[in-house]
């Protein structure tokens, strides 16, 4: 009989988001606090005849963007899982493979972290797969809570935030975390753009605009941010939301001007383009008012989409329902 195992982790918004001038090496270092939003990610893993070998199917929200070859991060992750598998079982041992289908809630290349939250779906499903789970390796396999998390940092550096969940501040790349303290909910309207922004081309045309003066934008300290968190009143959040890549966001997009715009005119307590964009995160009162804002951005046509969440959501687990379902080995 075969096996299946499913979990779910989160997108993310930035709440503050600092980017250092560039360095040397052409990476940039960040400061940043995540919060988790409450839309998800599903992963579900299938054990399959060795045979027929594994495939990757996606469904959800803008599913038909999502790549299923090996540049999927759900993809990733359980091969990185499957090589410590070999590691530990030895060269002749055969790892078991398994078919990955994705259930997408959160918007693709929009800044919420929806890939990086599929990896880390996908590394809880592979982990309890191959070290809980599968007949032949469950007493045999076993990764550590460091090994989880090192095999996230290598996935991407939103990785391990969507691993952790709840609210984070980030320096290094993003994915040296330290929890933060915070009272919830925060009720947000979020707007989509089908165009999707590249996160490289994002950080380049910073680069460019701080190099040619047109941008002296540096988000500062986090800790009056930190500080109100702990009050989770969301008038006092509203005017700490900063990023400095929401600039170079709407040089690249100019449309998302007419997004914040609408926002402003639906009465938002503040907006942000949500990482490098191009989503637009809108903060609200109440649920109430949330449903409101998005209404009133939709009707405007300033957006592709809008829907509405809350914030901080939970770290990446195992999904409440039946985690494990016996069937026939897929076809």
């Amino acid at each position: 009989m075969a096996i299946t195992i499913s979990a779910i982790a989160h997108g993310k918004i930035n709440l503050h988001l600092g980017v250092s001038d560039v360095r040397d090496d052409g990476y940039h270092d960040l400061e940043t606090v995540f919060q988790s939003v409450a839309l998800q990610e599903t992963v579900h893993l299938t054990e399959v005849a060795s045979e027929k070998g594994a495939t990757v199917t996606v469904e959800g929200h803008d599913a038909h963007l999502v790549p299923t070859d090996e540049t999927n991060l759900a993809v990733r992750a359980v091969a990185a899982v499957q090589q410590r598998v070999a590691q530990q079982m030895g060269a002749d041992f055969q790892v078991p493979p398994v078919a990955i289908h994705i259930d997408k809630g959160v918007p693709v290349a929009g800044g919420m972290a929806g890939g990086s939250a599929d990896a880390a779906a996908a590394l809880v499903a592979a982990v309890e797969f191959y070290c809980s789970r599968h007949h032949e390796t469950r007493d045999h396999v076993v990764l550590s809570w460091d090994e989880e998390y090192r095999i996230a940092a290598s996935l991407g550096a939103d990785v391990p935030f969507c691993l952790l969940g709840g609210t984070a501040l980030g320096t290094g790349r993003g994915d040296e975390l330290v929890s933060v303290m915070a009272r919830g909910p925060y009720h947000w309207a979020i707007a989509t753009d089908k165009r999707g922004l590249s996160t490289p081309k994002v950080f380049a045309q910073l680069d460019k605009q701080r190099e040619s003066g047109r941008s002296h934008s540096h988000a500062g300290s986090t800790d009056e941010l930190i500080r109100v968190l702990h009050s989770g009143d969301p008038e006092q959040l509203a005017p700490l939301l900063v990023n400095d890549l929401q600039a170079p966001a709407i040089s690249l997009l100019p449309s998302l001007r007419e997004t914040l715009a609408a926002a402003k005119e639906a009465d938002a307590l503040a907006s942000i383009v949500s990482g490098s964009g191009p989503t637009i995160a809108m903060l609200c009162r109440d649920a109430e008012h949330a449903l409101e804002v998005a209404t009133a951005v939709s009707v405007s046509g300033k957006a592709s989409a809008t829907m509405t969440t809350t914030t901080p959501a939970g770290h990446a687990r195992l999904a409440d329902a039946a985690v494990i379902r016996e069937s026939g080995l897929t076809e």
